[in-house]
């Protein structure tokens, strides 16, 4: 009895120096603006992505410049529309999207800053676009089982419901004093869509080659580089430590993301989920074929759209992502000032993919991409 009781206390003293409550010392904080909120909409890819650009102005240029979310989301509804209408409905048709969708409409319709678009209307504060959506749809599909009798301009008529929800678009501004169109803003910000790379890690394509990811919010098609998991985690720590911010799209369906509580984490036992919330746990270990296996069955699923800033190391010397989300500041959901804190272990296992700058990509890893 007295060997047992024994065992008892050093079993609870083993379980108690494992699991302590998080505290976090930064290493690496790099340069991003206020978190903001995303309101009501399913538009995080154009919230992190437009985070994303900001840094790469404020790291090039040293200038804060609070870019237009909506103006992307506005220029990217007539090609989603178009892609539905040329696919005769045969396509998701949402509001979803990913962060080449940014670069893409920044490539072929420039920027502008928050203040001269916020896509808010009269008194509006808060984003709302739970009818949107339903507005533009009936509009395509109508044309689409309509299309002999349809009357008037489907593409006419999809700008007039984006005028009605998000303002007209914008062709000339003043911007601190200077006279810009969006092009000629884009100019100004230093930035270039050429030198984004979206890269992920998958085992149903070959390594070091590129392929069309499939998954629903890919509806323009965009190509990623496919790199093997040791590596995806590689690029994105060097990226951090040599100044640049990442990209980031992810699962965030897991009990063990929370914003309420700022952390994300993968347990290894599913009995500590809870307590891993609050206390530091032991984490699985991901290998590719899990990844990819979670992939498959739809554990992972492209859920969110997120901008890495920064690392933080646990007492332990465990290694977490400071990641900015989009849901606002501290709230009765939301603690750590908006950003979540997740580890190595969620995000080889959780990560859909990454957008990195071309030259934060280490030489060995360019060199086999062919960039």
């Amino acid at each position: 009895m007295k060997k047992y009781s024994i065992f008892l206390l050093l079993l609870a003293i083993t379980t108690t120096a494992f699991s302590q409550a998080y505290k976090f010392e930064t290493k690496i904080d790099l340069g991003a603006l206020d978190v903001i909120n995303q309101g009501n909409t399913g538009t995080c890819w154009s919230f992190s992505t437009s985070s994303f650009l900001e840094s790469e102005i404020l790291r090039t240029t040293g200038k804060h410049i609070d870019l237009s979310e909506m103006y992307n989301v506005r220029q990217t509804y007539p090609i989603k529309s178009w892609n539905y209408v040329m696919r005769q409905g045969k396509a998701q048709f949402s509001e979803g999207g990913l962060a080449h969708d940014v670069i893409n409409s920044m490539d072929a319709y420039g920027l502008v800053p928050n203040e001269v678009y916020t896509g808010l209307l009269k008194k509006e504060t808060k984003y709302d676009h739970s009818k949107l959506v339903g507005e533009l749809k009936t509009i395509l599909d109508d044309y689409i089982k309509n299309k002999k009798t349809y009357d008037g301009d489907w593409k006419s008529d999809v700008s007039k419901v984006l005028d009605k929800n998000l303002g007209e678009n914008v062709k000339t501004f003043t911007y601190e004093g200077v006279s810009y169109t969006p092009q000629s803003f884009l100019i100004m910000t230093g930035l270039k869509a050429d030198n984004y790379v979206s890269i992920t890690s998958f085992t149903h394509h070959p390594y070091n080659s590129s392929f069309i990811l499939d998954i629903p919010d890919n509806f323009s098609n965009g190509s990623f580089y496919n790199v093997e998991l040791d590596e995806l985690v590689d690029i994105t720590n060097d990226a951090l430590k040599n100044g640049f911010t990442i990209e980031l799209d992810c699962d965030v369906s897991e009990k063990t993301f929370s914003s309420k509580h700022g952390i994300a984490v993968m347990p290894k036992d599913e009995k500590d989920y809870n307590s891993a919330l609050k206390t530091i746990e032991k984490e699985l270990k991901v290998s590719a074929e899990y990844r990819q296996q979670e992939f498959e069955n739809f554990d992972t699923t492209d859920d969110h759209l997120m901008h890495i800033v920064g690392l933080v190391e646990d007492q332990k010397g465990n290694t977490y992502y400071k990641v900015k989300n989009s849901w606002g500041g501290n709230s009765d959901r939301v603690s750590n000032d908006g950003y979540i804190y997740m580890s190595e272990a969620y995000f080889k296992l959780k990560t859909i993919s990454i957008m990195v700058h071309k030259d934060a990509l280490p030489r060995a890893i360019k060199k086999d991409l062919n960039l």
